[in-house]
């Protein structure tokens, strides 16, 4: 057992790699030999990067140099290979362990080697997959046509004829991964133990990269990706995911189909072809808004070689190694913290970062509400929608890496996300704004969804001191009628549901109250109305009178209802049956003694105790 390889100490049995780091910590025990060689390799480019660090500090030059050290740390990290290249992209979204300056320059970080021997290449082709290379494909290119950390990619077409992309892992790349994270490791472990700068579990966050990039080092795992990415996904308008062969797909080789399009950073060759870039960068939006916030699975790596525009006009993806799940309770919490910036509630935002565990429970908050509401200061007169999403991350990176926030990774690949998705869209409008595309998609999610997360924060959204604030809801539903799939019967539906459940019995008690305050207005104001149609046919001028701008925002609500794509009155005769049911008639009987209650007291006020302010002035 002592001569086993580390990859196969680390194998399941059905041929899978798992991250296993005492595994590996028992393997590289007994062979310090390889760890110090490896070590001092590391050791040497570092300790110059950490001194240069130290003698700008002494000298007073840390501000100025700070750009020159970010390029010379990306420039580090490339050269100790694979491992130190995705330690350096994962690092690009973290800004609770690294300073803003460096976050820029990481995030260019290129995941790019030398090629390695065709002959080696198609070795592993043949042992992967049991037959030599040329028994599957008709044709290979003669050279990669990519080469990245992980792998190369070659060009080849099926016996068949269907065109693919064949990627072949590098050579003893688990084995060199694994000694890297154990090194890793140790320095994570004495970094906690002795520099006191640091705030987060460093350990936890090398095994969490541990379990990530043993994960792409299966191409099965991304293979599964890919499918589920096509089956959740590849039915919206316009998104296309390639095909997976596999028959001819094994732990180090991916098969997939070819295809062939133009990096969407090509406007000028896009609109060559007829193809508004625009449209697609929309649909791309589009898409990773249903990845983010319905079905929580999401492609973590959108850069431009990774969406390609193809011939027909459709944005396609492709890469499906670096993917990520957000819980159903991380959807919900980001959900409820846009809500609470759209409310300027920096209290409640920053129970959300509690929420989302990016503060402990025990975090005293009261310094870093401030500090929130600092980063929003220039968007207090503006729509949130309007915020650029870049400086959004950008300001909160400074105030996460000031405060004692952990950034969670589902978190940082979201950021990572989103802002490669507005860069590209920029270039194509430098009025772009993802958080004004996100918004209605939003909106919609608040109004229909019902989980009790979010029905709690539409409660608090649209209530304040019981009283109905017609012009949130305005706003929601205007949003959300942008939303590419806004339906206003369904949304109906889901809140007639909502309404009549157990969990809908403190909405309906607010809804009450506001009928019951609306219909008594709408009451007294009534004479006035008839006087004044009555003035208005005598030729007379009308009088002042508030109840039709009372009626406004109802008015407007139920204009906004009807815009829906599909709104037909008669597809709502399904809904009738309901007014039979307890709970609506309960709702009429509280509206009833509620309006009874309003008209004795006016009574008692006005007519009895009127009376006895003149009886008094009398006497």
């Amino acid at each position: 057992m002592h001569g086993v390889p580390i990859a196969r100490r680390l194998m399941t049995e059905d041929g899978s790699l798992v991250y296993d780091p005492e595994a590996i910590a028992r393997y590289y025990l007994n062979r310090p030999f390889a760890v110090w060689s490896r070590f001092l390799e590391i050791l040497w480019p570092l300790f110059s990067f950490i001194f240069g660090l130290w003698f700008d500090a002494r000298t007073g030059a840390s501000r100025r140099n700070q750009n020159q050290r970010a390029v010379q740390l990306r420039d580090l990290l490339t050269e100790l290979g694979p491992a130190f290249i995705k330690v350096g992209q994962a690092l690009s979204t973290r800004p609770d362990l690294v300073p803003p300056a460096y976050l820029e320059e990481l995030t260019r970080l290129q995941d790019q080697l030398p090629a390695f021997p065709n002959a080696i290449a198609f070795e592993f082709i043949e042992a992967e997959l049991g037959v030599p290379p040329e028994a599957i494909f008709a044709e290979l290119s003669d050279n990669p046509v990519s080469a990245a950390s992980l792998g190369q990619v070659y060009r080849g077409r099926l016996h068949t004829g269907e065109e693919v992309a064949v990627k072949v892992q590098r050579p003893g790349l688990a084995e060199r991964i694994a000694l890297d994270l154990y090194i890793l490791r140790g320095l994570a472990a004495w970094a906690m133990r002795n520099v006191r700068r640091v705030k987060s579990n460093l350990v936890a966050i090398a095994d969490e990269f541990g379990l990530r990039i043993f994960e792409e080092l299966d191409y099965r795992q991304e293979a599964d990706n890919a499918e589920r990415f096509a089956e959740l996904y590849g039915q919206l308008p316009d998104i296309y995911v390639p095909s997976i062969y596999r028959q001819y797909t094994s732990r180090r080789v991916l098969t997939m189909e070819w295809i062939q399009g133009t990096k969407l950073t090509e406007l000028q060759a896009i609109r060559n072809q007829g193809i508004d870039p625009a449209y697609l960068i929309e649909r791309g939006v589009q898409c990773s808004l249903r990845q983010l916030l319905e079905y929580g699975f999401f492609h973590a790596d959108p850069h431009p070689g990774n969406l390609l525009a193809t011939p027909d006009g459709q944005l396609a993806y492709l890469d499906f190694g670096m993917m990520s799940q957000v819980e159903d309770y991380q959807r919900y919490g980001l959900i409820e913290a846009v809500v609470h910036l759209v409310n300027r509630d920096f209290q409640g935002l920053a129970r959300d970062y509690v929420k989302l565990e990016f503060l402990t429970p025990d975090t005293d908050l009261t310094p870093i509400i401030p500090a929130l509401a600092g980063v929003f200061k220039d968007a207090m007169g503006a729509s949130v929608a309007d915020l650029n999403f870049k400086s959004i991350t950008d300001q909160l990176s400074q105030v996460m890496y000031d405060y004692p926030f952990r950034v969670p990774a589902y978190y940082a690949l979201i950021i990572r996300s989103l802002v490669t998705l507005e860069g590209i869209a920029i270039n194509v409008d430098p009025n772009f704004k993802v958080l004004s595309k996100a918004y209605p998609f939003i909106a919609r999610q608040i109004l229909t969804d019902p989980s009790p997360d979010l029905r709690a924060s539409l409660r608090e959204l649209l209530f304040n001191g019981g009283q109905l604030r017609w012009n949130r809801l305005e706003n929601l539903l205007r949003n959300a009628s942008n939303s590419s799939d806004y339906d206003s019967e369904h949304l109906i539906q889901q809140t007639v549901d909502f309404l009549l459940s157990e969990s809908g019995q403190d909405l309906r008690d607010r809804l009450v109250e506001e009928l019951v305050n609306s219909l008594d207005r709408l009451g007294r104001g009534a004479l006035p109305l008839l006087r004044n149609q009555i003035r208005q046919r005598l030729g007379m001028d009308p009088e002042p009178d508030s109840t039709l701008t009372d009626l406004q925002p109802l008015l407007r609500v139920l204009s906004l209802l009807q815009q829906g794509q599909r709104f037909e009155p008669q597809r709502f005769i399904p809904l009738i049956p309901v007014l039979g049911r307890p709970e609506v008639q309960q709702m009429g009987q509280q509206v009833v003694t509620g309006l009874a209650q309003k008209a004795l007291v006016r009574f008692i006020r006005e007519v009895v105790v009127g009376d006895r302010r003149n009886n008094a002035i009398a006497a």
